[in-house]
Parts: C-alpha cells; structure tokens; sequence
C-alpha cells in the first residue's frame, strides 16, 4: 500500500505520536457517512466487546494477527506469552506496531503467507478480508497450506441481515445476484483518501457451507446481540 493512500494507517501514526483523535472517516454506498475513533484500535483487553475476548483467550500455539492496526490484539496476546505475527498492508500502521513493543510486526498481504500457525485471527470481522462471501474458497485454500494439523482460524462476523427487517421484524432480503453482505468501502483520514474496496459481511450458514465443501469444520462459539458471531474453524 502506498502511503498517501493509507488513511488508516496515518490515523493510527498520529495518533501515537502526537494524540491526535481525528476520526477516520467511513464510506459505503449502503450506508450512510460513518466514523471510526482511532482510540478503538489502541483499546485494552477490557475495553474490547466480549467475542473479542474470547477469541484471545482461545488463541494457543504459533498465532498469525491477520489486519493486525495498531497491534491492540497482539500486545494483549504477547503478555499472555503467545508467540504471536502481527500482519498489516498499512506501512504507517506496520511501523507504529513495533514502536509499541509487537516483537514480530509484518507488512505483508494475508493471500501471500506461506508459514504455518496453530492459530490465525480474523478479528474485527476480519474474515471480510476474501472481499465477497463468493471468494470465500480463497480462505479454504490457503488454510490447506498455513494451518498446522489440529489448528484453528478465529474469527468474528456479523449477518447485516438486519437492514433489511421492517418495523414488524421480518427480514426481506434483496432479490439480486450479488451475495447481500457484499459491500464496498473507502476510508479518509483529513485530506487522505483511500481506494475503495470491497469487504463482506458474511453469516454464519453461508461460511458454514463454504467450510463443509472444502473438508473444513465451523463452530459457533458465541453469539452477540446484533447478529454477530464468533466462529472457529478447524479442519475436518
């Protein structure tokens, strides 16, 4: 990614270097202009929603912090002694990392890792990352070659089905081709603005049945109140 174009990644510079809380701004064609606070990339474990959480807790072993930020998730899981990779495409945000003590911070693409991890982490519906729920096959076949046998992929998703439930709670989804979590995104920091880019909200049957055809196992471990989930996958 090159700088200019790393509205994430200056957002999560300045603000450690200088405290600078300008939000990041968000914008999708599906929802209406929306902002995400810097500080909730430099949370502490308590101030983290519950699937986050749980899904630290889980993590055992050699641990790969997929979309890691600003490292909040890998920080956490170093003071529990986990052996943990932190990876971002953001250089800005690569370089803030190790500044803040992530003994092992990557600038890397995920599609492109070839060593293995007990443990991948997919948080902050991280697994939005395969870009539309169709590519959903990319994720399986990469895990064929980076999950130790007996490993886990963590992660947690929402089912955006609610957007379309009426007043009298019934869901409707739209009759189209396209899969309906399927969105597009582009973020801007002050004056920087990123490439839009697509990134999908993916419920839990549709992963469920993506992971039964390519010989791999889903497990709902919990559930939140807004349709989101933490899953684990693991290898059939």
């Amino acid at each position: 990614m090159e700088q200019h174009k790393d509205p994430m990644g200056l957002a999560i510079r300045e603000y450690w270097k200088t405290g600078n809380t300008t939000p990041i701004r968000i914008y999708s064609p599906m929802f209406d202009e929306d902002i995400m606070p810097v500080e909730t990339l430099f949370r502490s474990f308590a101030d983290m929603p519950k699937l986050e959480q749980e899904a630290l807790n889980l993590a055992k072993g050699r641990t790969l912090d997929v979309g890691a930020g600003a490292g909040c998730h890998s920080l956490i899981l170093q003071e529990m002694g986990i052996d943990v990779t932190a990876i971002d495409i953001s250089p800005f945000s690569v370089v803030t990392m190790r500044e803040r003590g992530v003994m092992k911070a990557l600038q890397q693409d995920f599609f492109t890792i070839d060593s293995q991890y007990d443990t991948i982490l997919l948080l902050m519906n991280g697994i939005g990352v395969v870009g539309k729920a169709e590519n959903l096959y990319m994720l399986f076949h990469l895990l064929d070659h980076i999950l130790e046998p007996g490993g886990q992929l963590l992660f947690d998703s929402s089912d955006i089905c609610y957007i379309y439930e009426d007043e009298d709670g019934i869901i409707e989804l739209p009759d189209t081709k396209e899969y309906y979590g399927n969105l597009t995104y582009q973020l801007r920091y002050k004056d920087i603005i990123g490439d839009t880019f697509p990134w999908s909200y993916i419920d839990a049957e549709t992963v469920n049945e993506a992971a039964l055809s390519h010989g791999y196992r889903l497990d709902i471990l919990s559930e939140g109140p807004h349709y989101d989930y933490l899953g684990r996958i693991t290898k059939q």
